[in-house]
């Protein structure tokens, strides 16, 4: 790869492997509570009093119920070619590797050799965590930023979902190391910054513009039957029975500026696994009953964990991850977009409906 192609020199990239833990609550077991579906992979609703994300998380999982998928593009049907809007694209998580990603919307057609928008009324969701642990999270977010205005001059669209890295990002900035009740003892959004990847150079170059979009980011959506969301959890439905109402308590949450309920809100979007193991689908069929649509598709939660397909926690496994495509698991309910690209996998731009 070339310099600067998502990669960097080695003083400046953050090792990635040690950044992921299994937060103590993906360990418990037990029946569902009061009959709602688990919180995360069968644990109760109730979450343990010690869980923080101050911790750094993610575990290496041993799976064998997700499913590698080999998409044929002839066999997704393209609506503009029936006068209807344009093909729906979805990418997962970036996290600053902005050449990857200007090179997988060039694959797909999206961008041109100069990463300007020529998917003409094609429509594009960016599945939210365009920061930290990569060296470009500001580069990403003006490409974005950019591309939204290109997209929507040509009949088409580009938009993009509230990760929790950028609720991570708003509170460093916001309140830097003021102390906050985490259920775990003291933490701030600073540590927790810096504990999960955060660039010193991406808060060097973050601007009152990109705070201004990143706050007013939605938190899920639906199109063409999918429900878009970043985290693969069921703690949206803390924050209203319907899309607009999601949408809307997180935005007047950010806008209260309170550091405890800003930290609850990031908390809770750090929360993951829902969808796997036993009560998987249920907790999948809970959000979609709740907020419509046929099937959750979805980030945060890497490819290659959920499979156990990765490297020595040193690093020592150079060969990295092998990631193909998106994954569908919980009973082809759910569709996860996270490649692991801070893990040496893949940035994925998936054409949706997803051929199975």
């Amino acid at each position: 790869m070339t310099q600067g192609a998502g990669q960097g020199p080695e003083a400046v990239r953050t090792p990635t492997l040690r950044d992921f833990r299994v937060p103590a609550y993906v360990h418990e077991a037990g029946p569902y509570a009061q009959g709602t579906p688990p919180e995360e992979g069968g644990a109760s609703t109730a979450e343990p009093a010690d869980y923080t994300p101050t911790q750094r998380d993610l575990p290496v999982i041993n799976r064998g119920d997700t499913l590698q998928v080999a998409v044929d593009p002839s066999a997704v049907p393209d609506p503009s070619a029936t006068g209807g809007p344009g093909p729906l694209y979805v990418v997962g998580d970036v996290h600053g590797y902005l050449d990857q990603l200007v090179a997988a919307l060039q694959e797909q057609g999206i961008v041109d050799a100069a990463a300007n928008w020529s998917a003409g009324t094609a429509r594009l969701w960016f599945l939210g965590d365009f920061t930290d642990r990569g060296p470009d999270g500001i580069g990403v977010i003006d490409l974005v930023m950019r591309l939204s205005a290109e997209a929507a001059a040509a009949g088409g669209y580009c938009k993009a979902l509230m990760g929790n890295h950028e609720l991570l990002l708003l509170g460093a900035r916001r309140f830097g190391d003021t102390p906050v009740n985490s259920g775990a003892g003291t933490a701030t959004f600073q540590a927790a910054w810096l504990l999960n990847g955060g660039q010193k150079t991406d808060m060097e170059r973050l601007q009152d513009h990109h705070l201004q979009w990143m706050a007013r980011l939605d938190a899920m959506e639906i199109a063409d039957g999918h429900l878009l969301v970043h985290s693969d959890t069921t703690a949206y439905l803390d924050y209203g029975d319907s899309i607009e109402a999601v949408n809307d308590t997180v935005r007047e949450t950010l806008t209260r500026n309170d550091a405890d309920e800003c930290w609850d809100l990031f908390r809770k979007f750090t929360k993951r696994f829902a969808f796997r193991d036993d009560g998987g689908s249920e907790a999948v069929r809970s959000l979609l009953d709740v907020y419509g649509g046929t099937r959750i598709v979805h980030g945060h939660s890497p490819i290659p964990y959920l499979l156990g397909e990765v490297g020595s926690e040193d690093g020592e496994d150079s060969a990295g991850p092998v990631v193909e495509g998106p994954h569908v698991y919980a009973d082809g309910l759910a569709i996860a977009m996270d490649g692991g690209v801070t893990m040496a996998g893949k940035l994925l731009v998936q054409q949706l409906p997803l051929a199975i």
